[in-house]
């Protein structure tokens, strides 16, 4: 499968962040529809020029923001009513931080 995705390493944001929100911004558009599988973390590398880590962290993302989901050796695909919202163990996660980040300004 042919992704619409561009990495410009010019811009401040990062390339795993680059690749994160392209890839929300075909799922929010209706362009990846629950259920199709997306490139190899190899493949896609390779198509944007950018190391493999690149892309198994904005897939890892989107897994733990319950966008995608990993199908063992068949690869990621896009879940089904993948929302926006963050998951349970994201939001603990934040809420801590948030904390940490109180206290320290104590």
């Amino acid at each position: 499968m042919k992704l619409n995705v561009r990495v410009n390493r010019k811009r401040p944001e990062s390339m795993t962040r680059q690749i994160r929100e392209q890839l929300n911004a075909l799922i929010d558009a209706g362009d990846l529809v629950a259920g199709t599988l997306l490139p190899s973390e190899r493949e896609l590398a390779n198509t944007l020029k950018v190391a493999r880590n690149v892309v198994r962290g904005a897939y890892e993302q989107l897994i733990d923001t319950g966008r995608l989901r990993s199908e063992g050796r068949k690869g990621r695909s896009v879940k089904a009513g993948g929302s926006k919202k963050k998951t349970t163990s994201a939001k603990k996660a934040t809420k801590k931080a948030t904390k940490t980040t109180k206290s320290r300004k104590k």
